[in-house]
């Protein structure tokens, strides 16, 4: 996978336009021109500006056109009613890229959205990018280009640049993204790159993503996104960056809701308004922080490249109740908590006979006065526990001299000596002294629990990129599988549509009559079961329209008139089709697969427990289609009902590697299906003993409603 290079205008501009310039460095068309010259942006900048023949010490042109050389990139600093003019004249200069700061577009309401639309077709008839409208702008910090009109910049004496580092930053909002700029350099955290996309008319967070993801002036991607326009660039974009070892840390707003066709699809019930994303961040590795203060912490611990090498975390606190808290939250979010060896806590309670030496460890009142026991304590920890991470809670010792003079070098010394753990300190402690400690590698946090929130982030993200190149990919699909069919597939085609996609269903006859019930039940064998076929009913057998364990051709075809009556009288206007008799399956477990289509991003595959209980428990996974074998395996495990299918109480292992085989292909399936197809139910899919394989036992498919009724 590479990367646009379309963008480089936007970050490496070999020159600048500045369209309504001002020789005011404090207006939105001056503080470009100022910070840009500040900042000692080298090639050539040119004010444009009808009124003004020189504009901060630079000749100024009355025109785009006018400018003697190439452009680059031209900022548009105009009122919206010159906004289009201004990208007519930037198209015929042939520039590369326009930022532009106007609002009063598709914000605005019918004719903004008309006149971007406009806009947006002007550029991509002179394939030009925009950023923007309604943007505060973009900035590069190696060249000096600073194409924004934030005031940040003000603070100690109008430079108030970050450093220049390794992270590199894309929001939608222009307040939330210089918001987190500021969090960044205050933290002491170097910036690479920043842009804010405003209106998204062309380049949209997910086309920042992939270029950030070739930069290599990049090592660390953040994102502030609010809704994607095309679901599966954002997921290219995540993927490239997960293939070329770049951390996301991402925070997304709003909610996506599925759609869903009036039928009751259970996957169409089962998936929340923001399970979409939440999935698709998961499944390529990108971290989802859920406040602004997460996502910058999580940020600096990222900066030292260290992950953790397992789950394993130790605790050392000064308090006995925070490391109940931290020990509770890293349970919570999946890390482990092994308690010490048996030998090392019997040394640490001849060191301190009033410690609680398990895991987490209290070292109790002298913690807060012995830092050489403390100290002491931490080192245990991480050599006798050999834990892969280590949370140490030492509230506000930073701010007595007489203590920190002793903290300081005796954690410097444990930093360098286990290079290969994650140390995190939970401190309240000035600002000087945490960017200190978090450039000798550290994590630092005054809340305990963001400690561990951190450590946690850190374990899935090294174990996204740690997998990503060995991860299975989607299998095919088979040749000759069959279209989702117009309107809602009553059971034997939906399982025809399966079994044509490589998913094994169980044996299965239809019948009209009671008799061809009979004699399909012969052919197929005994116990049978016998399920009413009829598109317009989805939950069969909620009116009775399902028999089972049906022993002899007497019993089916006493079952089929039972079966028919109660739909006559359940749903009198409904289609009957007869039914379909299928081999009993026994001493199996029920699971449930679907596929339901988001509106942005596509089928998302849902996998759970089966029964009628399952929107009542609602314990199921999600992943967005397509993928592999080996993330099927991950979806499968992510459930609480999985020992149920591991051997839980002495039942046999059941066909997991069967299982995921067949939710990666209903994955490729839906995903080549993805404009056809709205829904799939599969409930029961029976995962039989290991090595026995499963089956789908009843299915139903639903087109999407324009497919149905003919328009695609």
């Amino acid at each position: 996978m590479t990367a646009p290079a379309s963008l480089d205008p936007l970050f490496y501009p070999r020159s600048i336009a500045i369209i309504g310039a001002s020789s005011d460095a404090r207006k939105i068309g001056g503080l470009p021109v100022h910070l840009s010259k500040l900042r000692g942006y080298s090639s050539p900048i040119y004010p444009v500006n009808p009124g003004s023949p020189e504009i901060q010490g630079l000749k100024a042109y009355p025109s785009v056109a006018a400018i003697d050389g190439p452009v680059d990139c031209a900022v548009v600093a105009v009122p919206a009613p010159l906004v289009l003019g201004a990208i007519e004249d930037c198209a015929r200069k042939k520039v590369r890229v326009a930022v532009v700061f106007s609002s009063g577009f598709a914000e605005a309401g019918e004719e903004g959205k008309r006149n971007q639309d406009r806009l947006a077709a002007i550029a991509r008839e002179a394939d030009m990018r925009v950023i923007g409208p309604n943007a505060m702008g973009a900035f590069s910090l190696e060249p000096g280009f600073i194409a924004t009109f934030t005031t940040a910049f003000e603070h100690h004496g109008g430079k108030g640049f970050p450093e220049i580092g390794p992270v590199s930053l894309a929001s939608q909002s222009g307040a939330i993204g210089i918001h987190v700029m500021v969090m960044l350099r205050e933290r002491g955290l170097g910036l690479s790159k920043w842009v804010t996309t405003g209106n998204q008319s062309d380049i949209e967070v997910s086309d920042c993503i992939s270029y950030f993801a070739a930069d290599a002036k990049t090592k660390t991607i953040v994102a502030y996104i609010e809704g994607a326009k095309n679901g599966r660039k954002l997921a290219d974009a995540l993927a490239l960056a997960r293939a070329n070892g770049k951390p996301v840390v991402v925070l997304k707003v709003g909610t996506s809701e599925t759609g869903a066709l009036a039928t009751a699809a259970h996957t169409a019930s089962l998936a929340g308004s923001d399970v979409a994303y939440d999935t698709l961040f998961r499944q390529h590795g990108a971290y989802r922080a859920s406040t602004l203060a997460e996502l910058v912490d999580v940020v600096a611990a990222l900066q030292h490249g260290r992950y953790p090498r397992e789950r394993s975390v130790g605790f050392v606190s000064i308090s006995g109740g925070v490391g109940a808290l931290m020990a509770d939250k890293a349970e919570a979010i999946g890390l482990s908590v092994p308690a010490m060896p048996d030998a090392a806590q019997e040394r640490m309670k001849v060191i301190s006979p009033l410690a609680g030496p398990r895991n987490p460890i209290d070292t109790a009142a002298p913690g807060m006065s012995d830092m050489k026991m403390t100290l002491s304590f931490i080192e245990t920890a991480i050599a006798d526990g050999n834990y892969a991470s280590l949370c140490a809670f030492l509230t506000h010792l930073a701010y007595i001299d007489r203590h920190f003079t002793v903290l300081r070098p005796g954690l410097m010394a444990i930093r360098k000596k286990y290079s290969d753990r994650i140390i995190a300190l939970s401190m309240t402690l000035p600002a000087d002294i945490r960017n200190a400690l978090e450039k000798d590698g550290f994590i630092v946090c005054d809340d305990p629990s963001r400690a561990v929130e951190c450590v946690g982030a850190l374990w899935r993200i090294g174990e996204a990129l740690r997998t990503a190149a060995a991860k299975a990919a989607p299998p095919s699909v088979p040749a000759g599988a069959l279209a989702p069919a117009r309107g809602a597939a009553g059971e034997q085609a939906a399982l025809a549509v399966l079994a044509s996609a490589g998913i094994p269903v169980v044996p299965h006859a239809a019948a009209e009559s009671a008799e061809d019930a009979a004699a399909a039940a012969a052919r197929i064998g005994f116990p049978v079961a016998l399920k009413l076929a009829s598109p317009d009913i989805a939950h069969k057998s909620d009116i009775g329209g399902v028999a089972l364990g049906l022993r002899s051709a007497a019993e089916v075809e006493e079952a089929f008139a039972a079966v028919m009556a109660r739909a006559k009288k359940a749903a009198p206007g409904a289609r009957l089709d007869g039914v379909t008799i299928a081999r009993m399956v026994s001493g199996g477990v029920e699971t449930i697969m679907g596929v339901n289509r988001d509106p942005v991003l596509g089928p998302l595959v849902m996998f759970g427990m089966g029964g009628i209980f399952v929107e009542v428990f609602r314990d199921v996974a999600f992943r967005v289609a397509p993928f592999g074998i080996d993330e099927a395996h991950a979806m499968i495990r992510e459930i609480k009902g999985f020992p149920l299918l591991d051997g839980a109480r002495g039942r046999p292992k059941a066909d997991v590697d069967a299982l995921a085989n067949a939710l990666a292909r209903l994955s490729a399936y839906a995903a080549a299906n993805a404009d056809a197809l709205q829904s799939v139910d599969v409930n029961p899919f029976i995962v039989l003993p290991n090595g026995e394989g499963g089956f789908a036992v009843d299915a139903l498919v639903v087109p999407r409603a324009e497919t149905a009724s003919g328009s695609h």
